[in-house]
Order: structure tokens, then C-alpha cells, then sequence
């Protein structure tokens, strides 16, 4: 061998570690595996970089639990994506595939059940296995849940000591801060409440639930543990502890056996301490169909026609809690096929309806009925359904949608259907395109129904039966219920005596009362003339045969469904102009 041979080969033995040991030869590997690492990321970079998508490294990144539960264990491994970031807003996904077609499934899902941008990042097969491997160190035991967890054996643990809002008192005393929010929730679910209200007072903290459209006292709290109480409101409802000077508005979801319920949560600072209100948006209300509404006669055949009709307007009105969103969900329930594109605007988004794109305002971001309503229209939609009408450019565009092969659903706050035109006009809506494009105005109110299981006959007094006597006589005979006088003083009416069932209030559940006025050439002629006033309306409209709310109340009351005193309750703004 030459010389330079053996110089060459004792320069490369120089090299070498002089001692061959095992944690030098272990040092060396991981060090190669690194730079196979690196170079697997940049591939992955670049692979994204080609196909116009978003990298990112996941190695190291703080993922907690309530994010990477969003997936499920089995959907990240079949996908080969996990959740890695969730924000107020925001959700962040990693993907070996961002193309993946039940990935795409899943990420619209995601957006629309949490009202979030849900972005796809490309990631490497390190980085997946990376945040996989993190399912292994989430506690088996208990599965995270964002909010309050309330199973159906608690439900009924509370059940059986809790026969009466009464009962709630003796039962707050006793149990922990954590278990008596849960406790208090798990009352209001079972006297059907929508709101909870907890006020802070001079002597006290009152609980009430609003039942059926009515606040009751349900118990009260010491004030001394008010502040662990509010504390832990606003842990699940996600508010900040510390800032009690100015209002806060959160959310948290409840999640029972068979639906979860989306609660909404509003503090305000008062004088004596915070006061909370939790409205109880339960997904179960919105199964309510058209037909159960409470319409009949020639107002139910009178709006099914309307409704399905290709174009056109259809216009609820009544004062805020008379049920006119839900009037729209059950009417959209109604029209809602896999042949029919449907998108809402609403303020906010209370319940989620399956098969309809629904969006939410969002005025901190400048997107407002008017504009989102602008983007809608771009969308190809059959049906629109506008939370609510509130000026003359969101009244401009939804008119001009619906002379355009739309057909257009939305609310409006007036006290009746023959108040929808001149508060249209007021807006100075133009009235040579209101005429064509309205179908039909919906006046509502929701009133109380008789608890079943205590009705009994009931006897008004002398005045009230004669009021009642003289708005029943002034039915129209085109209506189909028109009774005759000679019947209409053998009329029984009842109320509930009150029991377990009913917590003793005499009412369970809540029915609408109705009127529908549809277009005719009448009402056309009138509105073209630019002067309307809701006597002109109701007269022509009453003429054509429409019963009037409390005249459909009343006979709501007649079939023993509601009693006369509710009836005249809900609706006596409407009776005092009659």
C-alpha cells in the first residue's frame, strides 16, 4: 500500500471515537434521527407550500385536553388530524390530508355548532404522532366537557327532593358552591324554565325561573355565599372572575343523556352586588312543527299556502317573548328538503337547525342585517330567513329579495298584524314595492295552557263574560267558527286548580294565539295610496274573514285549552283599542 494510502486511511481513523462506547454510539443515532426529523418537516413544509396550505410543527405544542377531545381518539386516527388550538373564535386542526373528505365534513360541522373559523393545517406524520400519542394522558375516567355536566341520574336524584320550587330553599343549604349551581340548573330544567335569575338584594340573593313567560320565586341565598356562587358561574361560562364593575355576556353548555342544552349567560353590576340571568336554549324546542303552532281554520290553510309560495314576503310581528322566532324555525321546518337551499342572519343564533346554513351578526365586525343580508343574496338561497327587520336598508334589501325569486321570512316589533304596513312605510319604504311584495303578516302573543292534570270548570265574573260574550258575537261567518248568540251564553270555561305536576301554578306549557292577514287587491289599492293606518287594515282584513288574536284566544279558552283571564292578560293592549 502506498503512503499516501496509509495516510489517508489513519486520517480517517482519527476520526473515530477512540473509545466505542454505547451511550456515544446511542448519542450518535439520535443525533441522525434528528436530522431525518428536520428534513421529514421540511418535505412536509414544502408539500404544503405546493398545494397552498398552511404548516405548522406541532412538536412541543401546548395542546390541552378540551381541544384534542374535540376529535375523537378513533375520528383523529382514522383522519390522521387532530384539534390543536381553540379560541373564543377560533378553532386550528392539523392534517396529514387537509383534503380529506370527511375531514372537510367534520371542519363545517365544527364551524357551524361553535360559530368559529376552522382553518386546516398540513403537519407531518411526526407531528400527528406527536399530538396523538397525548389521548394516552387523558384521564379515562371522566370524559371533558366544556361547561356543566348534568347526567339524567342526577336529574332524578333531584327530582325526588324537589316536588316544588318551595323545596329548592332547604335543599341549597345543604349541599356544596359546585352542586348548588348544578342543583339550581337542574330545577329550572325541571319546571320547564327558560330564564334563571339571581338577584343580588339589600337582604339577600333571590333565585327566580321564568315558567311558561312568568317570573316566580324559586328560593334564596345567603349573601355570604354569593361570591363563590357568581364565581363559578363565570368559570364555565368562561367570563373574567376578577372585572365585577361592568356587564359580561358568556355561554356554557349543559350536556345531559339525550341533548344539550346552550345556556346564555348576562351579569350586570348593581347596587347590592352582580345579578346573573341564564337563558336555557334548549335544542329540543326546535323540533316544534308548523301544525303544532296553535293555528287553525282559515289562518292555518290561509299561511300554508302563503309559505309555499316560490317568492314573496312573510312578515311575523308582536312584542319581544310573543314566540315569533320560534313561528320562523317551525315555518323553516316546515320548507326544509334536501331540494331547498335555506341561510339565516340572526341576533344571535339560538338554536341550530339541521340542512339550514345559519349565520350570525357580528356588529363589533361590521357585519350587520343589512350587509350580511348583501353577502346572503350572493349565496343562491330559495329561502332567507332576517332575524328582524330594524331599518330601511335591511327592509330595502329583503323587499327587493323578495320580488326577485326569493321567498323571505322575518320579524318585525309592532302590537298586530295590521300594524306590519305602517311601520313599514314609517321606515319610508317605498310603497309601490311593498304592495308586491309582502304575502302575508303574522300578529302573535303566547299564552299559558291549563295544566291537564288539574283542569276543573271555572265561572268568570258577570263583567267578564260579558266582554267575552261580545267579542265572540262580532266573529266573521267566513271563518268557520262563528257561534251562534242563543250557544254563546251555554259557553263553560275552566283553569287549573293547581298540582305536584304543574308546581301548583294551574298552567303547564305555552300555546300561540294568531292572526293572519294576507294581500288582496283591497289592502294593495290602500297601500299604493301612501296614507295607512291599522284601523284601515284590520277593518278590510276582518272584512275578508281573519280572526282577530284575542278572538282566537278566546276560543282557545272555549275548547278548554287556556283560561279567559290569560287571554285577557297577554292581549290587553289589543282589547283596549277595540
Amino acid at each position: 500500500m502506498s503512503q499516501a494510502k496509509e495516510n489517508f486511511f489513519d486520517s480517517i481513523d482519527s476520526l473515530k471515537p477512540r473509545v466505542a462506547t454505547a451511550d456515544v454510539t446511542e448519542k450518535f443515532d439520535e443525533k441522525m434521527k434528528s436530522i431525518g426529523l428536520k428534513e421529514k418537516e421540511r418535505e412536509a413544509q414544502s408539500k404544503a407550500g405546493m398545494a397552498g396550505a398552511q404548516y405548522i410543527d406541532l412538536k412541543g405544542f401546548p395542546i390541552s385536553p378540551e381541544t384534542l377531545t374535540l376529535f375523537s381518539e378513533e375520528d383523529s386516527k382514522q383522519l390522521g388530524a387532530v384539534c390543536f388550538f381553540r379560541g373564543s373564535n377560533d378553532i386550528r386542526i392539523g392534517a396529514l390530508d387537509p383534503q380529506h373528505p370527511k375531514l372537510l365534513e367534520i371542519t363545517k360541522m365544527l364551524a357551524k355548532e361553535n360559530h368559529a373559523d376552522v382553518q386546516v393545517y398540513l403537519i407531518s406524520q411526526n407531528s400527528f404522532n406527536f399530538a396523538y400519542n397525548l389521548y394516552r394522558i387523558i384521564p379515562k375516567i371522566r370524559k371533558f366537557v366544556s361547561g356543566v355536566e348534568i347526567t339524567e341520574e342526577e336529574l332524578k336524584k333531584y327530582e325526588t327532593s324537589i316536588s316544588t320550587l318551595q323545596d329548592l330553599n332547604k335543599k341549597l343549604s345543604e349541599i356544596s358552591i359546585t352542586d348548588m349551581v348544578t342543583l339550581i340548573i337542574a330545577a329550572a330544567i325541571k319546571s320547564r324554565s327558560s330564564d334563571i335569575h339571581i338577584e343580588a338584594e339589600e337582604k339577600g340573593i333571590k333565585v327566580r325561573f321564568r315558567i311558561d313567560g312568568i317570573l316566580h320565586d324559586a328560593a334564596e341565598m345567603e349573601p355570604k355565599v354569593w361570591p363563590q356562587v357568581i364565581a363559578r358561574i363565570k368559570l364555565v361560562s368562561k367570563l373574567k372572575i376578577n372585572v365585577e364593575d361592568r356587564p359580561q355576556d358568556g355561554r356554557f353548555t349543559i350536556f345531559m343523556t339525550k341533548e344539550k342544552i346552550d345556556v346564555r349567560v348576562s351579569t350586570l353590576p348593581t347596587a347590592y352586588g352582580e345579578s346573573v340571568v341564564m337563558r336555557l336554549l334548549m335544542s329540543s324546542a326546535v323540533g316544534l312543527m308548523f301544525e303544532d303552532l296553535g293555528l287553525r281554520g282559515k289562518a292555518f290553510e290561509s299561511l300554508k299556502i302563503e309559505i309555499e309560495k316560490p317568492n314573496g314576503m312573510i312578515v311575523t310581528t308582536g312584542p319581544t317573548g310573543s314566540g315569533k322566532t320560534t313561528t320562523l324555525y317551525a315555518v323553516l321546518n316546515k320548507l326544509n328538503d334536501p331540494g331547498t337551499k335555506i341561510i339565516t342572519i340572526e341576533d344571535p343564533v339560538e338554536y341550530k337547525l339541521d340542512g339550514v346554513n345559519q349565520s350570525q351578526i357580528d356588529y363589533s365586525k361590521k357585519y350587520t342585517f343589512a350587509n350580511g343580508l348583501r353577502s346572503i343574496l350572493r349565496q343562491d338561497p330559495d329561502i332567507v330567513m332576517v332575524g328582524e327587520v330594524r331599518d330601511l336598508e335591511t327592509a330595502e334589501i329583503a323587499i327587493n329579495a323578495a320580488l326577485t325569486g326569493h321567498l323571505v321570512i322575518t320579524t318585525l316589533h309592532t302590537n298586530d298584524a295590521a300594524g306590519t304596513i305602517p311601520r313599514l312605510l314609517s321606515m319610508q319604504v317605498k310603497p309601490f314595492l311593498l304592495a308586491p311584495a309582502i304575502n302575508a303578516m303574522i300578529g302573535q302573543r303566547l299564552v299559558r295552557k291549563i295544566c291537564e292534570f288539574c283542569k276543573k270548570e271555572d265561572e268568570p265574573d258577570s263583567r267578564t263574560l260579558s266582554r267575552v260574550m261580545e267579542i265572540l258575537a262580532e266573529l266573521p261567518e267566513q271563518s268557520g267558527f262563528k257561534i251562534p248568540t242563543d250557544q254563546i251564553k251555554k259557553l263553560k270555561f275552566y283553569k287549573g286548580g293547581g298540582c305536584e305536576e304543574c308546581q301548583g301554578l294551574g298552567y303547564k306549557g305555552r300555546v300561540g294565539i294568531f292572526e293572519v292577514m294576507t294581500m288582496n287587491k283591497e289592502v294593495e289599492n290602500l297601500i299604493l295610496t301612501g296614507h295607512v293606518s291599522e284601523y284601515d287594515m284590520r277593518a278590510i282584513a276582518v272584512r275578508n274573514g281573519m280572526i282577530t288574536m284575542i278572538q282566537d284566544g278566546l276560543l282557545k279558552a272555549v275548547d278548554g285549552i287556556t283560561t279567559v283571564e290569560e287571554i285577557f292578560r297577554v292581549a290587553k293592549d289589543i282589547t283596549e283599542r277595540l
